[in-house]
């Protein structure tokens, strides 16, 4: 009987191993990933094939949703971190949070070498006009589109950090109001609160610190980015659910329901200990 129960023990901890590895690849891919494509900057009301919405925000500033590509990626992350706080406690939300700000910041000082190697002549030649004929610098545009200013990377790497200690931290202390119920109140409430903070962190240390941007136009995209973080959050609250029942498939019910215990007497243990 104990030779079973030991062998019940260890596959359920490989399973909740191999869990915590899926979701922190997801995490990890979702966040490289969405600081590559970052730099270039979409129109969300072309894309639905809607009017602009021409949004007064504050005076002299009139904006659409145009924004970053990253913040379609975002999303998914945040809503991994609330899974990986769910099963996982505070603990593992840090540990992949800082793993994933060394792996962003080796993936900047790779790209800028990178950007520094000099260009192979034929690799030119061969790209030396686009699609339509005309003239075309494809090493110009390589490094355009790869090399961004220091000040965004300092700001998109704080905001990321305070952003995912806000988001963990509010996450466990909406748990203690809710229980084991109501999911998508800390789920989304934490998402939200984090965002806020997000929104306007990364931009303000990139375009108003290290950049030209005054004060008010820092604000007034914020907004605008927050919106969308906003709906999307709330949008995203099924999807949510839908991940719970898939690991609580695979992890069986009882188990599940023993990991996400642990991981709130974990967080307990941390705040008492502190």
């Amino acid at each position: 009987m104990n030779v079973f129960m030991d062998r019940s023990q260890l596959i359920n901890e490989r399973k909740r191993q191999t869990l915590y590895v899926a979701l922190c690849a997801i995490f990890l891919t979702n966040a490289i990933v969405a600081e590559l494509v970052g730099p270039k900057i979409f129109s969300l009301e072309a894309f639905m094939g809607i009017a602009p919405a021409q949004l007064k925000i504050m005076d002299g500033f009139v904006l659409d949703f145009n924004l970053t590509a990253g913040v379609v990626l975002w999303p998914v992350v945040f809503i991994t971190t609330d899974i990986i706080n769910e099963y996982f406690g505070k603990r593992g939300v840090k540990k992949i949070s800082f793993i994933t700000a060394g792996l962003i910041t080796y993936v900047f000082v790779v790209v800028f070498f990178v950007t520094k190697l000099p260009p192979a002549q034929f690799w030119l030649d061969l790209n030396s006009t686009d699609s339509a004929g005309n003239p075309f610098n494809i090493e110009e545009a390589f490094d355009k589109i790869f090399t961004q200013g220091m000040g965004i990377i300092i700001g998109s790497l704080v905001a990321f950090l305070i952003g995912q200690f806000l988001d963990a931290h509010t996450f466990q202390w909406l748990r203690k109001l809710t229980g084991s119920k109501q999911i998508w109140v800390r789920a989304t409430g934490s998402t939200l609160i984090s965002q806020l903070v997000d929104s306007f962190v990364v931009l303000g240390v990139a375009f108003y610190v290290f950049g030209n941007w005054p004060l008010k136009q820092v604000l007034a995209v914020g907004i605008i980015n927050y919106i969308y973080k906003f709906i999307i959050a709330v949008g995203m609250t099924p999807l949510l659910y839908v991940s719970h029942y898939v690991i609580d498939s695979y992890l069986g019910k009882d188990f599940a329901e023993q990991v996400v215990e642990d991981a709130a007497k974990t967080n307990l243990f941390e705040k008492n200990s502190d």
